[in-house]
């Protein structure tokens, strides 16, 4: 393998069709996406490894999605781990690269030796579907399970979309020989689509009788999903995670007989939507009062991107409902 293959299939999501088996899916790579992410912060591995795991499902997802503007993932927990974050930007033109970006909040006291996921306690993971301006929002939310956010997202797709989905995922620090150590990850994505609703009569059969992708399958149909799953679970860790085979020459290996065809691959990057514009709009409701409140010993108003870990420094008098005109950035 060439450095060239390595670059092309890093921080890339290859669509797919599984004609034989009416299954769609998405093979994705990430590497300087995660470095993106998680050089931002100070995460212990648990976190970094919960935050990898987010960002490699919303790259899967969200180009599984026809977008205006945003996908974002969300978990809220009662565990160590409060929340993690993720967003997920469609490309503005056809192309252009998809953005992604993702942050955790976490009591680093409260950290155990446990695995990661164990990290969480209870809670629930969350879609949030924003198509921008003029458009309303779409939330759907469903209990954690299932040991992993992996499980997670499947138990939401099949309890809120009644789509059958399963993910394989493989994430976790990589070292060559003389470099230094940095995360990578690879995924795939199944989903089956059926050729008619499912009866969702009678609960479902996973924890607390929420729906799992099986429940949701019709039965004419589950033989198909079956084949396909199976063939999913023969794949390796490292085939995942790459780099050293092709996303292209990986579906043929796993999938050639489902008859396979592949579509416009996805680049995706690190990226922010922060900006000083955006802070100053965000203080624009606050009154002086409230603005004098969150200024500081030394005079100025700062904010911090969760994100990116972009730093801002106002100067209090522009900002808020009563900032003086003309004082604004550009002026």
């Amino acid at each position: 393998m060439t450095l060239g293959t390595k670059i092309a299939w890093d921080d890339t999501v290859l669509p797919f069709q599984l004609d034989k088996s009416d299954t769609r899916g998405r093979i994705a790579r990430l590497d300087g996406v995660l470095d993106g992410v998680l050089r931002q912060h100070d995460y212990p591995p648990q976190v970094e490894a919960l935050v990898a795991e987010m960002a490699l499902l919303t790259a899967l997802i969200g180009q599984s999605i026809k977008l205006r503007w945003k996908l974002s993932l969300q978990v809220q927990t009662d565990g160590p781990v409060r929340m993690i974050a993720t967003d997920f930007y469609g490309p503005s033109e056809e192309g252009q690269a998809a953005w992604i970006r993702a942050y955790a909040s976490f009591d680093r006291e409260r950290l155990t030796d446990a695995a990661p996921f164990e990290q969480l306690g209870h809670g629930y993971f969350g879609v949030l579907i924003d198509q921008g301006q003029g458009m309303a929002p779409y939330q759907g939310l469903t209990p954690l399970n299932g040991g992993s956010l992996r499980a997670s997202a499947e138990t939401y797709f099949a309890q809120s979309e009644q789509l059958p989905t399963r993910f394989a995922l493989s994430f976790g620090r990589a070292q060559a020989p003389g470099e230094t150590g940095h995360w990578r990850a690879g995924g795939i994505m199944l989903q089956h689509l059926p050729k008619a609703a499912p009866d969702m009569s009678g609960g479902g059969s996973g924890a607390d009788g929420l729906l799992e992708a099986e429940d949701v399958v019709p039965g004419e149909e589950r033989e198909d999903w079956n084949r396909v799953n199976f063939l999913l679970d023969t794949v390796e860790d490292t085939e995942l995670i790459g780099p050293g085979l092709p996303l292209t020459d990986l579906l043929v290996r796993l999938f050639h007989e489902e008859t396979p065809r592949v579509f416009e691959t996805q680049p995706v990057r690190f990226g922010c939507t922060c900006s000083e514009d955006r802070v100053r709009r965000a203080l624009s409701i606050y009154s002086a009062k409230d603005i004098a409140t969150m200024t500081t010993d030394e005079g100025t108003v700062t904010a911090d991107c969760q994100f990116c870990g972009a730093h801002y420094v106002l100067d209090p008098a522009t900002l808020g409902a009563d900032a003086e005109e003309g004082d604004g950035p550009g002026d």
